[in-house]
């Protein structure tokens, strides 16, 4: 049994793929694909992903982009439990809940502020800035009261938003005003497997990319 993933470490949805199939036991076969020569946009890989985006996963045939489907396809085709994504439709509506605002919110708005002055050479912009401050201050209300994203324990949301929380805070973005989300990140770290080794070494390569590309505009 071979499942791909074409991936970029230095992105945070790849990483949270990683990480849940870490949790769950699964060894993906990594496929590096390299952005800047164009490789997304082959023709091999557009019938894989039409989007042309990472991660694509390809599971013996069956081929799926999209981060957040992917992590809850693993769990439900592969983890001996549902504890990372409970079958009970309230639980699991906590979770739904947190990475669609993780996709929707937390990270768009992180993108939103860091690709222009990344990708463009733009000036940063104060106003989405203020966006992303004020996503985290949503993201810290929702931790009020609760040890993890969507409730009492571990789940794939939290696999998801420490991919997002991590890239914001290794350039820079100060957690530390928020009192739950520093919390809960800290617990995170130390909390989910082989943290160090499957995220955050692909922090420090998007961290060493933003800052070559910064310096080059």
């Amino acid at each position: 049994m071979t499942i791909d993933l074409y991936y970029l470490p230095q992105s945070a949805p790849c990483r949270a793929v990683i990480l849940t199939a870490n949790a769950v036991g699964v060894q993906l076969n990594l496929k590096y694909l390299e952005l800047f020569k164009g490789e997304h946009m082959t023709p091999q890989y557009l019938k894989l992903n039409p989007q042309h985006t990472v991660p694509t996963l390809d599971d013996n045939g069956f081929t799926l982009g999209e981060s957040r489907a992917i992590i809850c396809y693993l769990v439900e085709q592969y983890a001996k439990d549902d504890s990372l994504y409970p079958k009970e439709a309230k639980k699991r509506a906590l979770v739904n809940h947190k990475l669609y605002f993780d996709a929707t919110t937390l990270n768009q708005r992180f993108l939103n502020y860091y690709v222009p002055i990344m990708f463009e050479g733009a000036e940063p912009v104060p106003a989405q800035y203020k966006k992303l401050e004020e996503a985290y201050e949503i993201f810290d209300k929702f931790l009020e009261g609760q040890t993890w994203a969507a409730g009492d324990h571990l789940t794939i949301a939290d696999l998801a938003l420490v991919a997002t929380v991590s890239s914001a805070e290794i350039l820079g973005f100060d957690i530390t005003k928020y009192p739950n989300v520093s919390k809960w990140f800290a617990k995170a770290k130390k909390s989910i497997p082989k943290y160090e080794e499957l995220n955050h070494a692909g922090c420090l390569k998007f961290k060493e990319m933003y800052e070559n590309l910064t310096k080059k505009k």
